[in-house]
């Protein structure tokens, strides 16, 4: 439990330090033919460079560091749930500028703005198990 409290700290003050829980900053990344902003681009690499050294040092572990087994690698195929999901996704964090990691750490000063959409995401976090089969059901027919 500390350990998660202590990876969870971390992940918060991150977002906060590299700008993640502004909203502006956010759209201003997303605006990519008007007011671009590059900068969370460092964000970007700086996620993707340690998690690139994790996954290799992973693929030759049984159990993770806590004594718990490791997921398998995820299937390569792109499905109509990837794809759905990273639309869906993707138009949410572009109306928004939050994502779900920036809007639990913004909560705190988001004002109603932010507890409005916290709500609905959780909303739809709820409802997905039931959209996932309702869209995989049409998919199969």
């Amino acid at each position: 439990m500390a350990f998660a409290f202590l990876a969870g700290a971390i992940f918060g003050a991150g977002l906060l330090v590299s700008g993640m829980t502004d909203t502006a900053k956010v759209q201003g990344w997303l605006d990519v033919f008007g007011a671009w902003d590059p900068t969370l681009a460092f964000v970007l690499g700086g996620a993707i460079l340690p998690m690139a050294v994790a996954w290799r040092v992973a693929a030759h572990r049984r159990m993770a560091v806590l004594g718990t087994a490791l997921p398998g690698p995820p299937d390569p195929r792109l499905g109509h749930n990837l794809v759905l999901g990273s639309v869906l996704f993707g138009m949410g964090w572009g109306l928004a500028g939050l994502c779900p990691g920036p809007a639990m750490a913004s909560l705190g000063w988001g004002g109603w703005g932010g507890a409005l959409f916290l709500a609905a995401m959780l909303a739809g976090m709820y409802a997905a198990p039931a959209v996932r089969a309702r869209v995989d059901r049409l998919a199969a027919a």
